[in-house]
């Protein structure tokens, strides 16, 4: 063979079709089929002969064909908010082996809290078919799913509740914890402190303050203006905010930090101060155990396989009402949610 005709048959694009396999193992096409599709009524020789040319020749299934004809893709959509945010790791990979034991492909992708890009990612996998979506909304309006959904998308959204639609939501309590990490705080000897959170947009957000006002209004505890800041987690804004609450003649005592990235910027600010504030901070963070940090742990693998198993139970034809399903969240005291007030 000339150097013409090796070029032409290794370039990218010409990828081996059923057609060489069955020329290279002289069989019909229809018995590299059944081989293929793992069908009956192929002789043990025929197999493995056929299987040799699928080796040797580098063959991949196509599965547009079968995509069209079974009306199904075998892969689902994960749409995250940050997939650099430790808490997404466990729950992708939780959702990742859910679909792996029921033998679909997982694409995922991130929002970056931006609802115009959360619509676009989703309606994006939406055109390419895929089976189910799990969502970790950015917005709050999600009308625009209401035509994928008529479609047979079967839909979970994650962590928030979906706006303006009727599908499965699989949460963590969100408002529960914040209220027994506030309370743990009040309980060793707090009277002042300080709550540090996300955009206040977000539900989970809204419902962490939410918790924290419910416990300080149980302990009969009025919250100064000062000590409740809502915005951006990046690390200069959550700085200020800790920065302030933590100065004046009467400072705060104690925080409760809405999220892990509010955590890792207040421990960093602590760290520099002599005076010993206590700390408990929403979602565990790495290293927390060996920092003595207390926090308001979500189970983030179980949040990501339950959403999962709702999903197929979907795709398998369950036609229940629509769930709404809140996990509980464990306090893991550390050190620094038990420090006294200075």
């Amino acid at each position: 063979m000339d150097r013409t005709a090796r070029h032409s048959e290794t370039r990218y694009g010409n990828r081996p079709t059923m057609k060489d396999v069955a020329a290279r193992a002289g069989v019909g096409l229809k018995t590299v089929s059944r081989v293929v599709n793992s069908e009956p009524g192929v002789t043990p020789d025929t197999e493995r002969r056929v299987q040799e040319a699928i080796e040797a020749l580098g063959f991949r299934r196509n599965d547009s064909a079968r995509v069209l004809r079974k009306g199904r893709t075998a892969s689902i959509g994960l749409v995250l908010e940050d997939l650099a945010d430790p808490f997404y790791g466990p729950l992708s990979r939780a959702v990742e082996e859910v679909a792996r034991a029921h033998g679909a492909l997982l694409i995922n992708g991130s929002s970056a809290e931006d609802p115009e890009r959360e619509q676009e990612l989703v309606l994006a996998l939406c055109a390419r078919r895929v089976d189910g979506l799990i969502v970790i909304p950015a917005g709050d309006d999600h009308r625009y799913l209401e035509p994928e959904i008529k479609a047979g998308i079967a839909t979970v959204f994650v962590d928030r509740p979906a706006g303006h639609v009727d599908v499965d939501m699989v949460l963590s309590d969100s408002f529960g914890g914040s209220r027994e990490g506030v309370a743990h705080l009040i309980a060793h000897g707090h009277r002042r402190i300080g709550f540090v959170g996300d955009q206040p947009r977000i539900h989970t957000a809204t419902e962490r303050l939410r918790g924290y006002h419910a416990a300080m209004a149980d302990a009969g505890i009025t919250v100064e203006d000062g000590w409740v800041s809502l915005g951006s987690t990046e690390p200069e804004r959550v700085r200020t905010a800790v920065e302030e609450m933590l100065s004046g003649p009467a400072p705060v005592t104690a925080l409760f930090a809405g999220n892990n990235r509010v955590t890792v910027t207040a421990v960093r600010v602590l760290a520099e101060r002599e005076r010993p504030v206590a700390l408990v901070g929403f979602d565990d963070i790495e290293l927390a155990d060996l920092l003595g940090i207390t926090v308001i742990a979500q189970d983030a693998a179980a949040v990501g396989r339950t959403a999962a198993e709702h999903l197929f139970r979907r795709l398998d034809g369950a036609d229940h009402a629509t769930a709404r399903v809140e996990l509980p969240t464990t306090l893991i005291p550390r050190g620094s949610g038990e420090l006294p007030p200075a």
